[in-house]
């Protein structure tokens, strides 16, 4: 292959991913105007993995708009991927508590579980059975063009596993049990709605072409702009670097007291030049609804005490509210048990319910 065959393929891929998003996009738009009109006739599908405890970039970037969406009347669903934790790790130690602890969080940032269904993988085996049929749908290399199942591979360094590589079908079937017509994610999980629209759609074209099983859902890109981590980093769990929802005000103190900035006296806010007293800055700006660069002119040349003591401040005044709901509902950690068994309860009636008609749709019954 010659540079410039190369190189006419790569441009070609990079347009169609341009066209693909810009066609996700209107899409978009679209399915959020007719949400505002008649929120009754969707169903959303989000979750987490639990990997650990959630932090201010996961309330900003997916559950602050997962309980807008529920309260505005849209049939909501939350998955706690337990299986998809041994995608890219050897262990599942912790994992009752960080379930358990998603629960909490998830009530006390708004997520009402009289109107929002919170299930497990690991509980619901019907829809897990989806995976066999599905898979039937898709070749090897479109699941090895899955950004993801890349990044994960690369993150992790592991050798790439079975139940990685079909990561994406896995996340196909949480979206199409439960007939999910819209997801929320950030742009770049596009490429997971997108893979679940073509095996919706190849699932009907083969097997339902008169009575179509599934829906082809509809991603609802998130306008939540990036959150960097307190070092200017991506926020993220593993390097230690993020405001959990449930930590106390003594620890969110001490964290961000630790979190690193520059020589530079003034404050100002660059995210390219100062990441570091940017992130410090973004963070702030969050919590108060004010912008990054109207709080570092009223810092001015107080310096990075002054910025972190007013990040103190306005982060813990926030997280108060969430926090004394957590502590009243970790009183109560029967409750919790309750609220998840309840919610895999309704998931496998739905699960066993949409397995039945896969099989119909296949003649799968003797």
């Amino acid at each position: 292959m010659t540079d410039e065959t190369q190189e006419q393929q790569i441009t070609a891929v990079g347009n169609e991913m341009s066209a693909s998003f810009l066609a996700a996009k209107k899409r978009s738009d679209a399915t959020l105007a007719a949400i505002e009109q008649n929120p009754g006739k969707f169903t959303m599908l989000t979750g987490d993995r639990p990997t650990g405890r959630l932090h201010l970039g996961h309330y900003f970037g997916s559950i602050r708009e997962r309980v807008a969406m529920q309260n505005r009347g849209v049939n909501s669903n939350i998955i706690i991927a337990d299986y998809q934790v041994i995608t890219d790790r050897d262990t599942t130690a912790h994992i009752e508590d960080n379930v358990l602890n998603l629960v909490l969080d998830y009530m006390a940032a708004g997520i009402d579980p009289e109107k929002t269904m919170i299930f497990t993988h690991s509980a619901v085996p019907a829809e897990n059975q989806l995976m066999l049929p599905f898979l039937s749908l898709v070749t090897e290399a479109e699941l090895h063009r899955n950004p993801t199942v890349k990044s994960e591979m690369e993150a992790s360094g592991h050798a790439l596993t079975g139940l990685l590589l079909t990561y994406p079908v896995h996340q196909a079937c949480d979206i199409l049990f439960c007939k999910a017509n819209v997801v929320p994610i950030g742009k770049d999980n596009l490429p997971h709605v997108e893979i679940t629209r073509t095996i919706a759609r190849r699932f009907n074209e083969r097997y339902a072409k008169k009575h179509p099983v599934f829906p082809e859902p509809a991603a609802i890109l998130s306008e939540a702009p990036e959150i960097p981590g307190l070092d200017g980093r991506k926020m993220s769990k593993s390097y230690g670097n993020s405001i959990m929802l449930g930590a106390t005000a003594q620890e969110t103190a001490k964290l961000i007291k630790k979190s690193p900035t520059d020589s530079e006296r003034r404050i100002t806010f660059d995210p390219i030049v100062r990441p570091q007293v940017s992130a410090l800055l973004t963070t702030a700006g969050l919590v108060t609804g004010r912008d990054p660069k109207e709080i570092a002119e009223e810092i001015g040349d107080s310096g990075a005490g002054a910025l972190k003591a007013y990040v103190i401040e306005s982060v813990n005044s926030f997280l108060e509210p969430h926090r004394a709901r957590r502590e009243e509902l970790a009183k109560d950690m029967d409750y919790v048990r309750d609220v998840l068994a309840e919610g895999n309860k309704k998931a496998n009636a739905i699960a066993n319910e949409t397995l039945e008609q896969v099989r119909d749709a296949m003649g799968m019954r003797y």
